[in-house]
C-alpha cells in the first residue's frame, strides 16, 4: 500500500459562527421549545443548508414571505434583517413574531433612521439584492438612500444636492470598502460617517485570518454557502493573497482534483458555517493524506449578544 501524500494544513482562527449566527439559531431552537412546531422563520435563518435542515428536522418552517404563514402562527425574522413593513404587517395580522435580526445590523439601521431624520441623503456600500441591504434600505423612506456596489459607482454617483452621508453592509471586503471609501471623500470631503465602523468584527477577524493563512498556502478552502456574503468575501481574500480558493458547501463539495501538485491547504469557515462541518473537511483530509494540521490564530472573540426578552427566561 502506496504511503499517504503529505499535506500541511493551516486553519484559520477566529473562523465560523459568530455571535449574531449564534444568538439568531438559538432564537429559533428556544422558540421551537417554548411553542412547539411548527414555527415559521421567514428566509433562511442564517445562509447555511446544513444549520437551515437541521432546523427544518426540529420543526421549523422556512418561508419567503408572511403570507405563507397561518394566522395565529410564531414567526421568527432571519438574522439579516428585514423592513420595517415586515414586522407591521406581521403586527397587523396578530402573528406573534420574534426579531433575529443580529444586533450588529439592527445598529445600522437605526444610524440609517438617525442620517436620514438629519436630513442626510445616504449613499449605502453594499450587494443589490442581498437580504441586509434589503432589510436597511427598508427603515427609511424610499428615496432615502443610493445603493453604491463598486468603485465606478462611488467614482459616478449623481447625489440629490445636499448634505450626505454614508453606511455600509455589515459582511462586507474590508479592503473594497476602503477604497469605496475613501473615493466617496474625495469626492465629496462633508460626507458624514458612521459612528464606528459598519463592517462587523467577525467579518473583519475572519479576513484577516484568511490573510494569513493564505500567503503561506497553494489552496484555500472556505467552507461556506454561494448566496454568503461574508463566506464569498472570505474566498475573495485568499485569491488576493496569491492562494487558489474554492467555496465548499461541506466535505461532499471537495473536488479531488484541486490537490494536483497541492502541499498546502488553507481552511476556513463562513460566520454561518457550524465547527462539524470544519472537523468534517479535516477528517476528510485526513483520509487521503498525511496531515499536518496547525491552527493560525490572529484575533480572539468573547462576543455574545442579548437573546429576545421573551425567550431569555
Amino acid at each position: 500500500m502506496e504511503p499517504k501524500p503529505a499535506l500541511h494544513v493551516l486553519v484559520a482562527a477566529p473562523r465560523g459562527f459568530c455571535a449574531g449566527v449564534e444568538r439568531a439559531i438559538k432564537i429559533v431552537r428556544l422558540a421551537l421549545e417554548k411553542y412547539g412546531a411548527p414555527v415559521y422563520v421567514r428566509h433562511e435563518i442564517v445562509h447555511n443548508r446544513f444549520v437551515v435542515d437541521g432546523l427544518r428536522e426540529k420543526g421549523a418552517v422556512f418561508v419567503h414571505e408572511l403570507d405563507e404563514v397561518p394566522d395565529g402562527a410564531h414567526v421568527i425574522f432571519s438574522a439579516h434583517g428585514v423592513p420595517k413593513d415586515i414586522p407591521a404587517t406581521a403586527q397587523s395580522r396578530g402573528l406573534a413574531w420574534v426579531d433575529a435580526t443580529c444586533p450588529l445590523v439592527s445598529k445600522v439601521h437605526r444610524q440609517a433612521e438617525r442620517m436620514v431624520e438629519q436630513g442626510l441623503h445616504i449613499l449605502f456600500i453594499g450587494h443589490a439584492g442581498h437580504p441586509e441591504v434589503i432589510g436597511t434600505f427598508g427603515q427609511v423612506p424610499e428615496g432615502s438612500m443610493t445603493l453604491i456596489e463598486t468603485r465606478a459607482d462611488a467614482e459616478t454617483v449623481r447625489p440629490p444636492e445636499g448634505d450626505l452621508g454614508f453606511l455600509t453592509q455589515t459582511t462586507l471586503s474590508v479592503d473594497d470598502t476602503a477604497a469605496i471609501i475613501a473615493v466617496l471623500q474625495r469626492r465629496f470631503p462633508e460626507i458624514a460617517a458612521p459612528r464606528s465602523e459598519d463592517i462587523c468584527y467577525a467579518t473583519t477577524n475572519r479576513q484577516a485570518a484568511v490573510k494569513a493563512i493564505a500567503r503561506e498556502c497553494q489552496l484555500v478552502l472556505v467552507i461556506g454557502a454561494e448566496n454568503s456574503s461574508n463566506s464569498q468575501r472570505l474566498k475573495e481574500t485568499a485569491i488576493r493573497q496569491g492562494a487558489k480558493a474554492q467555496l465548499i458547501q461541506r466535505a461532499a463539495s471537495i473536488d479531488w482534483g484541486w490537490f494536483d501538485h497541492v502541499t498546502s491547504v488553507g481552511l476556513t469557515a463562513g460566520a454561518s458555517a457550524p465547527e462539524v462541518l470544519v472537523q468534517e473537511v479535516l477528517d476528510a483530509l485526513a483520509a487521503r493524506f498525511q496531515t499536518d494540521v496547525s491552527e493560525v490564530t490572529t484575533a480572539m472573540e468573547d462576543m455574545v449578544f442579548k437573546l429576545p426578552r421573551g425567550l431569555a427566561a
